[in-house]
């Protein structure tokens, strides 16, 4: 039976990996209750030990069948002799998260080792939900959420986070010859795109698009604090702060001209600090009820989530025949003994 409980050598490689690589997520972990930051901590570290191998390697395809080999292990209850497989594997099986969760993962950063473009930006969706709604699902199962309306708003969240991260770091990415903004948003805009990452400049032009993609993530920030609200009382000020902390990072790409080529937006530790006041404040405040469908990328995510949810219907018609058969046989064996002579 595969190990449930979190060994807290292994959680304190987890924490010491996420407290220099993470800060955004390692402070607002800081307000989450101890049954699920623990959790959340070694799901967080695997994540960036799965983005640093395939991101920071010299052999990106060897490394996403690597991860798919330490996924496989994990589920199998054999994890990788590394503190960050062992906590990781324990939260696997400790909150049932469906394997196409972290799978999906995988396979966004895959995407990323191939230098994938994206044409629109349904396309880009498609990206963000693997590689940050995955996340988001996975955070809401590690929490007790297994409805499919409030995973659908962990997923938004998600991919708002990402959207935010892609709109910020769009000249690091352009510097290592990435790009992720949308295609046709680019040649509407009369974007060169290949000009542009030969000589990664700020323009007007530029910057309108990098609106549009924030203006996007406000949407989806605004839809997931429904989801929030639907939370465990004693989780909801941890991820509301995360959500604001990731936000302003759009707050502060908007505060200079939409310009993320000549610097990368932060927020500041007195900053984040505010921002997790105002949402211990508005925690009790927010508003459930949101019922936008979810995202079209996000389905996937949701009948993964499903998966270990409801018990196979086709069971539960198996059982039913079960009871049926053996209450036929109570009823035969009843009828016989009633013809049977004393």
């Amino acid at each position: 039976m595969p190990k449930t409980s979190l060994d807290k050598t292994d959680l304190a490689a987890c924490r010491f990996l996420l407290r220099g690589g993470s800060k955004s997520f390692f402070a607002a972990s800081l307000l989450l209750p101890p049954r699920i930051k623990n959790a959340a901590t070694a799901l967080y570290a695997f994540c960036r030990v799965a983005d640093d191998l395939i991101d920071l390697g010299d052999d990106p395809k060897q490394a996403v069948l690597l991860l798919h080999g330490r996924l496989d292990a994990a589920y199998a209850g054999a994890p990788h002799d590394d503190p960050i497989d062992r906590a990781f594997a324990a939260v696997l099986a400790d909150k049932k998260i469906p394997k196409t969760l972290p799978a999906a993962l995988i396979e966004g950063l895959a995407w990323d080792s191939e230098g994938r473009r994206y044409n629109n930006f349904e396309a880009l969706l498609d990206y963000a939900a693997r590689v940050a709604g995955a996340v988001g699902v996975m955070m809401a199962l590690v929490m007790g959420v297994r409805d499919r309306e409030n995973l659908a708003r962990a997923a938004d969240l998600g991919v708002a986070m990402q959207l935010t991260n892609i709109a910020r770091d769009v000249g690091e990415d352009a510097r290592a010859g990435r790009f992720f903004l949308p295609l046709d948003w680019c040649a509407a805009a009369g974007l060169d795109v290949e000009r542009f990452l030969e000589k990664p400049e700020f323009s007007a032009t530029l910057g309108r698009i990098v609106k549009n993609l924030l203006d996007e993530a406000e949407i989806l920030y605004a839809r997931a604090e429904s989801g929030i609200a639907n939370l465990p009382i004693d989780c909801r000020v941890g991820i509301a702060a995360a959500r604001r902390i990731y936000a302003a990072i759009g707050h502060d790409v908007a505060a200079q001209n939409f310009n993320s080529v000549g610097r990368r937006a932060r927020v500041s530790t007195a900053e984040k600090i505010r921002l997790a006041l105002h949402a211990a404040a508005d925690a009790a405040w927010l508003t459930a009820g949101n019922l936008q469908p979810a995202l079209p990328a996000n389905l996937f995510l949701l009948e993964g989530a499903a998966e270990d949810a409801l018990p196979d219907p086709r069971a539960f018609i198996k059982l039913l025949n079960l009871f049926e058969r053996l209450e036929r046989a109570q009823r035969a064996s009843i009828a016989e003994a009633s013809r049977t002579p004393a």
